[in-house]
């Protein structure tokens, strides 16, 4: 059994004002007056599924209006890439999907928890949902979606996996041939630019521990006129004047011993006046072995100038550090080198171009055959199953078609046709106008796929217009069946598909407070046996006798 939608929560979402509905697998029927409010939960897994909202959706009177839904399976981690890919959390046997709505505006969506964009939940829910009816969400309507069906009614997941490895390596060859197969004075110039890049990179002699050094070195050198002098001055007032500060200290040292002689107490004075002395002497000695070093050779000043100018012109051409200047020099390098391989590599790569295109004619080939043999099958399968529907004469064709070019889905083109009714040519899905019709057309394609389509949900929303009696009990019969693949949801007016459900819900709307509200209740034994003899056209003996009659034949 496939993933299953177990929660949908809905708050201040039009008449619904506090709604969780917990869901069972299978086929679950929702039935209520025409104006109940049956289309909310049309509305709201429509929000979920990214369709656009606005602002008039949220309950008046309210900020905020949010939906929620909880599919559970462990079949839903096959979408963890997908929601890898999007920053998303990933499943773990339960995906959670939010969206939020409000009166100022600020409309958002999660995914497990993560904010993601209208895009990734669009997306996620053409995965998830597939919503039949007026306004629907019909992934067979794409032609790519129907070349997949048809592969998988065809068994050809492996054979097209097979084509779309030769169909990458021939892409990726041809972009690659394509980039050499240049002009060739565009090349010359290239190979001109790509020389001169090289060349200057490679005279640098770069090594990016040394640009730390160098500038250093520098910011000292270009300073070292300032420093000298104010390293001098230092000196010069410690230890070199007429009046410098040791030669007066010495004078001072002198009276304190003097002092010391008389009062042994200033001994302690005397010893710290002395230690002054000896640490500013040693700064005179130090400063002026600074000065020295400092004393730098204009040509040496001159040098370390061109080393740091050369570093910022490098980096300011080819990337914002030396490390990135030689990654650039490598790269050119390398592209040079190419270049001036270009025949050798151009001859390379026709002949891989020959031998991968030969595999992908050969992958194609079988890619076509498996499907030449299915469309036919499908197509028989899908006209049995109009056919119990009430189309009795009805046209319906998987038409294959070759394509002009490969595509990364093969080189065969899928057209699924049909034509309600006899002497009207059969016409692609998307130009029927009717929803009743493409409807009914839908639930016989999906009986037919059911085993191979993966998306786990599917909800019809009264998609029994101008249907009655032995039809209608065949809709409920198939949707009966589509139960065993896959969660079948259907909003219906007819008794004969409410009855054939193995779960029932009815919406109803009531007044309280002055507000309008709609609500939703599960039914069954006697509750549900009324509510169908309701849709028979009344709740007399008769109606409830042949409810209980529909209830037991289901």
């Amino acid at each position: 059994m496939p993933a299953v939608l177990t929660l949908l929560r809905i708050k201040n979402l039009a008449l619904v004002e506090q709604l969780e509905w917990q869901l069972a697998p299978g086929f679950t029927a929702i039935t209520g007056e025409t104006g109940a409010g049956k289309s909310i939960i049309i509305g709201a897994l429509q929000l979920l599924l990214g369709e656009r909202a606005d602002k008039s959706l949220i309950r008046t009177g309210a900020e905020l209006c949010t939906v929620e839904a909880i599919f559970e399976g462990k079949e839903l981690e096959r979408l963890n890439a997908a929601l890898d890919e999007a920053g998303v959390e990933p499943c773990a046997g339960e995906l959670i999907l939010k969206r939020t709505l409000s009166t100022a505006g600020a409309n958002r969506q999660f995914i497990n928890g993560s904010p993601t964009t209208l895009a990734v939940l669009k997306s996620l829910g053409d995965e998830l949902v597939d919503l039949h009816g007026p306004h629907d969400h019909q992934s067979l309507l794409s032609p790519e979606r129907q070349l997949g069906l048809l592969d998988s009614f065809a068994h050809a997941d492996g054979a097209l996996a097979e084509y779309q490895t030769h169909y990458r390596r021939l892409q990726s060859l041809t972009a690659e041939h394509a980039s050499l197969s240049t002009a060739e004075s565009a090349r010359e110039q290239e190979l001109d630019l790509l020389r001169h890049q090289v060349n200057e990179i490679t005279a640098a002699k770069l090594d990016p521990a040394e640009e730390e050094e160098i500038e250093a070195r520098y910011k000292l050198a270009s300073n070292s006129k300032r420093l000298i002098e104010l390293a001098s001055g230092v000196v010069t007032r410690l230890s070199e004047a007429d009046e410098s500060v040791l030669s007066q200290l010495a004078e001072t040292q002198r009276l304190l011993r003097e002092l010391e002689k008389i009062d042994r107490g200033v001994t302690e004075f005397a010893d710290s006046h002395a230690a002054a002395v000896v640490e500013l002497s040693e700064i005179s000695r130090s400063l002026a072995k600074y000065v020295e070093q400092l004393d730098l050779d204009p040509q040496q000043l001159a040098a370390l100038e061109q080393r740091v100018s050369l570093f910022e012109t490098l980096k300011r051409k080819y990337g914002g550090s030396l490390g990135a200047v030689i990654a650039f020099g490598e790269q050119a390098a390398a592209r040079m080198a190419k270049i001036e391989g270009r025949d050798a590599v151009l001859e390379r790569l026709s002949q891989e171009i020959g031998a991968t295109r030969g595999e992908l004619d050969r992958a194609a080939d079988a890619l076509r055959k498996l499907r030449a043999k299915a469309a036919p099958k499908l197509s028989d399968t899908v006209r049995r199953n109009l056919r119990d529907l009430g189309f009795k004469q009805s046209g319906f064709e998987a038409r294959l078609t070759p394509v002009p070019e490969p595509r990364a889905s093969g080189t065969d083109g899928l057209e699924l046709l049909f034509s309600p009714n006899p002497g009207e040519p059969l016409k692609p899905l998307r130009s029927i106008a009717s929803s009743g019709e493409i409807s009914r057309l839908m639930l016989a394609i999906k009986s037919s796929l059911a085993a191979q389509d993966a998306i786990p949900l599917l909800v019809f929303d009264e998609i029994d217009a101008n249907v009655g009696g032995e039809i209608a009990n065949a809709v409920g019969a198939k949707m009966r069946a589509l139960a065993s693949d896959h969660q079948v949801l259907c909003i219906t007016h007819l008794p004969q598909v409410a009855a054939a459900a193995s779960t029932h819900f009815v919406v109803t709307k009531e007044v309280s407070g002055g507000r309008t509200h709609s609500a939703l209740r599960e039914v069954d034994a006697k509750a549900r046996r009324e509510e169908i003899a309701r849709m028979l056209g009344g709740k007399t003996q008769s109606a409830l006798e042949h409810a209980a009659t529909l209830l037991k034949g289901s």
